[in-house]
């Protein structure tokens, strides 16, 4: 390895860099796949995948966040072609626990509409809501991610969540 290349490596610290990001990284797959379970493998799956290819990455630690982010939008993508579709919440609900409380049950079917709704959008707006809103970075930062203007994020997140809205109050009626 090239002295400079090892220096940048070594010079980040992973320890930190993981922390920093896990949550994130977890909330991102959330509001993808909307299974615990599922998100947190996803989550070790991109880890696993920067550490393997740690020695490619080329910046500093503020770049670090869409490199990692590139990997983590590419796991979800691999991992929705292997998937088979999920079935609706609703066909499922009468084998919800007794023992789970209306509220719980509730809020878990609303936030499966959510994600249901959010993965019907195109990508590039899929991409917007679940790195807005479960990885929680900002305008500028997935204005990198996406190689897109600060102003277009704006606009594409405003278009797409009037969208979202739609759909939400329209199942909400039905």
């Amino acid at each position: 390895m090239p002295l400079r290349k090892a220096a940048i490596v070594t010079a980040l610290d992973w320890d930190v860099l993981y922390t920093d990001h896990v949550g994130r990284v977890y909330n991102f797959f959330r509001y993808r796949v909307g299974e615990t379970a599922t998100a947190e493998d996803l989550t070790a799956a991109t880890f696993e995948k920067a550490w393997s290819k740690r020695l490619q990455f080329r910046g500093d630690p503020e770049s670090f966040t869409a490199w990692l982010f590139t990997i983590a939008r590419n796991v979800a993508n691999d991992h929705f072609r292997k998937s088979p579709p999920l079935v609706p919440l609703e066909a499922a609900s009468h084998l919800a626990s007794p023992d789970l409380a209306g509220e719980q049950l509730e809020q878990a079917e609303e936030f499966n509409r959510l994600v249901a709704a959010i993965n019907r959008l195109p990508g590039r707006a899929r991409d917007l809501i679940t790195l807005k809103y479960g990885a929680e970075l900002n305008n500028r930062q997935i204005a990198k991610q996406l190689h897109l203007s600060e102003s277009n994020v704006g606009t594409i997140l405003s278009r797409t969540l009037q969208k979202l809205r739609l759909e939400l109050e329209v199942y909400d009626e039905r």
